[in-house]
């Protein structure tokens, strides 16, 4: 096969932070850095995606919660085996599917929730305090399409709700 050269433009990709993956896995080490800066450390960033998605789907079962917040159902598994043990949520067997759980957020959970607010309003602010408004507008406009457009590429893409999968109250 011949080798091609790259138009003059193109980069050859020689210095790493040309690499959009390793500037995305910088940020993402950043951000959890700021994220436990914030909490405390109280949980973890999926712990916390877990419980956020729960608040909003009460009932929904580990495998569709793991699909909302694209994780892997084994890891989606293990997390809330940790927050069900923190007393955040308590898993309960489905009666017409024993193999899969319906989630609950407890008291506890909601009562954290609501006391991480103002440590993840920070977070956020920190992030994005290099940028003026208009950047930070644009980037979590093109961020999120980056993440949506590339979703089918991902190991645990992220998955849509749909409305059988939430159990009624």
């Amino acid at each position: 096969m011949p080798e091609t050269t790259p138009p003059k433009d193109e980069s050859q990709l020689i210095d790493l932070y040309e690499h959009p993956g390793h500037l995305l896995r910088r940020a993402q080490q950043i951000s959890v850095s700021i994220f436990h800066d914030e909490t405390g450390g109280i949980i973890t960033p999926v712990q916390y995606a877990i419980l956020r998605m729960l608040s909003n789907h009460p009932g929904i079962d580990q495998v569709s919660l793991s699909g909302l917040v694209a994780i892997d159902t084994s890891t989606g598994a293990t997390v809330c085996a940790r927050l069900e043990e923190k007393g955040l949520l308590v898993r309960e067997v489905i009666p017409h599917n024993r193999r899969q759980r319906a989630l609950r957020i407890t008291q506890a959970g909601e009562a954290l929730l609501e006391e991480l607010i103002p440590g993840l309003q920070r977070l956020r602010k920190r992030i994005l305090a290099p940028l003026d408004e208009a950047e930070q507008e644009q980037f979590m406009r093109l961020l999120d399409k980056l993440v949506h457009e590339n979703n089918p590429q991902s190991r645990a893409p992220l998955a849509r709700l749909r409305d059988q999968d939430c159990q009624e109250d």
